[in-house]
């Protein structure tokens, strides 16, 4: 019986062209998430009512927002 040989394929840098796309959208999403726990049916409200308040409601608390 033969035994086969495996090498494991050396790692290879990634270049910053294919990072910088994906950070660009992770502070996209990021900056968008502070904004609806932070700041959303408070004075710069964009959407009516108190849904989204509502759901974010004890992450606010959590990450320090005041609301009441």
């Amino acid at each position: 019986m033969t035994q086969a040989t495996v090498t494991a394929a050396a790692p290879r840098p990634i270049p910053i062209s294919e990072i910088l796309p994906w950070l660009v959208f992770g502070g996209v999403v990021s900056a968008l998430f502070i904004y609806f726990v932070g700041a959303e049916q408070g004075a710069t409200s964009i959407f009516a009512g108190h849904y989204i308040h509502e759901f974010v409601h004890d992450g606010r608390h959590l990450m320090g927002f005041p609301c009441h």
